[in-house]
């Protein structure tokens, strides 16, 4: 027989993180996904409008989000990610990995992190023009 008293249940939600080279939009909805719990941008918590970008405005949003959480009882977040993609894609936003780390150092589960940034299906068009590079 299994003791109940070790047995922890979790509570989802699911988290979803813009992260622009700009600034970092962390919203939180239920599992349903069509519930909007919280939502916060590291914008609104920065002093100066340069450091909206920076990861401890990004640090300081995910506290104020998982303060939320933690009273509606929510433990344990689903991760969907979504970066500047097509051309920028190249271009490494630290948002994202500042938020994923700090919901870890506050004591919630990860379940699944999923990347939803947006990928082209064409690409763009070649260098050279109408007729071609000529050589």
């Amino acid at each position: 027989m299994i003791n109940n008293k070790y047995i922890k249940k979790y509570l989802f939600g699911i988290l979803h993180i813009l992260s622009t080279k700009n600034d970092t939009i962390i919203h939180i909805t239920d599992i349903t996904g069509s519930e909007t719990i919280s939502r916060i941008s590291s914008g609104i918590v920065a002093t100066n409008g340069k450091d909206k970008k920076s990861n401890y405005c990004a640090m300081l949003a995910t506290q104020k989000v998982s303060n939320v959480c933690k009273v509606l009882g929510i433990n344990a977040l689903h991760i969907k990610i979504r970066a500047r993609g097509g051309n920028a894609s190249h271009l490494i936003s630290t948002g994202a990995h500042t938020v994923v780390t700090t919901l870890v150092r506050l004591g919630f589960k990860i379940g699944r992190i999923e990347d939803t940034t947006p990928t082209p299906t064409n690409g763009t068009r070649r260098k050279g023009g109408r007729r071609g590079r000529r050589v």
